[in-house]
């Protein structure tokens, strides 16, 4: 007959065990507001690029959080186009400094740059670079979209609905992901429907998404800006909206976190379901 206290000890013994190793290895990985390890690859945040001078302005101040988050950390913003520096001066100047670095991209799924224009120009510098993933669909990002409708003045209520107006792509992986997104965030809203629409390269555009909802008895709909800084597309976007339309989510704190997220999911050796909490 098995005897219950030993069976108990035996569990608990386990899984103190597991919870050790578990810690001993998430022990390594640096945590907001923690230095990180003299040899830590620089972080360069590749934005698009923008006309718009407050784009880049934008940006430096996430940047700015991303440094408080994480002091010590060697954080540097370059372009895919249109702003200075390039990435490939930002890369090359990195080099110079003898730094690897992870290119961590402030876009919001995996389009034609994240997913060719970022892996070529890593592969064309000298020294280790790495690649992160783009923002996407997590519950910080999904943080940033709820807070910035608050602040323009949305307010659960009856008959809302939201269109999630993002820059779009033709690659079918950009659009699923923005479907994500706008799930997550409908589910973070209390289930008020959210449509993804998108800028260029791909439908519904935000009109024809305002009207989707507005077929579906929504007439209280508000547009959230799935953009990380201002420019065209972003303008564009908010112009359409009948009311309220969000800014975009620029230097919000959680963004902050999420870069540093991907940062860490793409320097570190753990397996990503290790990460997936941190």
């Amino acid at each position: 007959m098995t005897d219950p206290d030993r069976t108990c000890d035996s569990a608990a013994g386990l899984l103190g065990r597991i919870t050790e190793e578990l810690g001993a290895r998430l022990g390594h990985l640096p945590l907001p507001g923690t230095r990180p390890p003299m040899n830590a690859p620089t972080l360069v945040a590749v934005g698009h690029g923008s006309r718009d001078p407050r784009a880049r302005e934008t940006l430096g101040r996430l940047l700015d959080r991303v440094r408080e988050l994480r002091p010590g950390l060697d954080v540097r913003l370059a372009h895919i186009e249109l702003d200075a520096p390039l990435l490939a001066d930002a890369l090359a100047e990195t080099a110079a400094d003898g730094r690897d670095a992870v290119l961590v991209p402030l876009l919001l799924a995996p389009g034609h740059h994240v997913t060719h224009d970022l892996p070529a120009a890593a592969a064309a510098a000298p020294g280790t670079v790495r690649v992160a993933a783009p923002l996407g669909a997590h519950p910080l990002l999904v943080e940033a979209l709820a807070d910035r409708l608050a602040e323009a003045g949305w307010t659960p209520g009856g008959g809302d609905g939201v269109v999630l107006a993002s820059a779009g792509s033709r690659d079918p992986r950009s659009t699923a992901e923005t479907r994500r997104i706008a799930a997550l965030l409908g589910e973070r809203l209390g289930g008020v429907p959210v449509l993804p629409a998108y800028a260029s390269a791909a439908a519904p555009t935000v009109p024809e998404a305002l009207c989707a909802l507005a077929a579906r008895g929504r007439h209280r709909i508000a547009v959230a800006s799935c953009f990380t800084a201002p420019g065209l597309f972003a303008a564009r976007a908010a112009a359409r909206a009948p009311g309220i339309a969000s800014a975009p989510l620029g230097d919000h704190p959680a963004l902050a976190r999420l870069v540093l997220h991907r940062y860490d999911r793409a320097r570190t050796p753990l397996p990503a379901r290790e990460l997936a909490a941190v």
